[in-house]
């Protein structure tokens, strides 16, 4: 059945995929491209990015007819940056690791959540560089065992809690074998104004899918236990909507409301965790730390704050359909500002 731009989810595919079959990643891009085929994405708008890694491969196997650049390694957060800040009616899609993120371009990723870019930002996180034959990365547990790599002595990072301390808007964290939670959550993302991070915990079938790995495919699906419920509503959908409280009962639902109109509905699990109270969410990833919960779902949301290009006090117009003459300034304009100085 096509969708309101006459395309059918075919049309969204990419090329074929060369991960290993079973990789979590594939089944990320496959809701990918159901979400795009969704909410109708128009593909000349988007741009797909990514760093290095198996990860960084995935954008060549959705929306075929999109433009990607693949940055050299943890490097995508700056690529980002002036795609976004050049052509402000891109739609960025962002495809990272957590190698790609938590290590190399740890530094890029905090500033780029700090400058509010605007783009989904999802790490495919499996605990291993298996790229280059499963090394530890920054987000392996600690205390696991490796059979090449022996025993990881080092604590994690949590890429969620450093999204939340970092400034980010919208944080969230799923696991790629929930397919309706990760589709849901990137409508959420993709009609956010600002940075939408989501981290999932992608496991790699070659080199860290062992049972006792909190980064595996029988540990997510034992052990996963998700915040709410979830609906996503697009804009223009007509029907009655809950008041939006800071407080709900069990089995009550908030609406939270994205800058195109858009919502997404939460229905209270047993967590009972509100994503709009900053202190909640980095509370909530804290005990998760302490308690090894692989907790899933909408983190942290806040209401939309200002752009990088809104910060910048750029043009309303993206700078790629400006004339030269708006571009560069001419001699006299140059002339005086040099004069200004003296």
């Amino acid at each position: 059945m096509p969708n309101a731009l006459g395309l059918e989810r075919t049309d969204y595919k990419g090329a074929p995929s060369t991960l290993c079959p079973g990789c979590g990643h594939d089944s990320i891009s496959n809701q990918i491209i159901s979400m795009a085929y969704d909410m109708s994405l128009p593909m000349h708008r988007v741009i797909k990015l990514s760093g290095i890694g198996c990860s960084s491969k995935t954008p060549a196997y959705f929306m075929g007819r999109s433009h990607a650049f693949n940055a050299v390694h943890g490097r995508m957060p700056s690529i980002a940056t002036g795609a976004t800040t050049a052509n402000r009616d891109l739609i960025a899609i962002a495809v990272s690791g957590d190698g790609d993120t938590g290590s190399i371009g740890f530094g890029q990723f905090k500033h780029l959540v700090r400058r509010n870019v605007p783009m989904v930002y999802i790490i495919e996180n499996n605990g291993v560089y298996g790229l280059t034959k499963g090394q530890f990365s920054a987000t392996s547990d600690e205390g696991q065992r490796l059979k090449y790599y022996g025993l990881n002595e080092l604590p994690s990072i949590d890429l969620c809690l450093e999204a939340i301390i970092g400034g980010a808007t919208f944080v969230a964290r799923s696991f790629s074998g929930d397919a309706k939670q990760v589709q849901t959550l990137l409508k959420a993302a993709v009609s956010h104004r600002g940075t939408a991070i989501i981290d999932i915990i992608s496991p790699c079938v070659t080199f860290n899918n062992a049972p006792d790995s909190n980064k595996s495919y029988p540990y997510g699906k034992e052990h996963e236990i998700p915040l709410h419920e979830y609906d996503f509503i697009p804009a223009g959908y007509v029907q009655p909507y809950e008041e939006i409280t800071a407080d709900y009962e069990e089995g009550q639902t908030i609406d939270v409301e994205m800058h195109d109109g858009s919502r997404i509905r939460l229905k209270k699990l047993d967590k009972g965790h509100d994503p709009r109270s900053r202190h909640q969410a980095i509370t909530i990833l804290e005990q998760a730390q302490r308690e090894q919960l692989f907790l899933t779902g909408l983190l942290y949301y806040e209401e939309p704050r200002q752009v990088l290009g809104e910060t910048l006090q750029l043009t309303d117009t993206p700078l790629t359909d400006l004339p030269k003459e708006k571009l560069r300034p001419s001699k006299d304009t140059l002339d005086k500002l040099m004069q200004s100085f003296m």
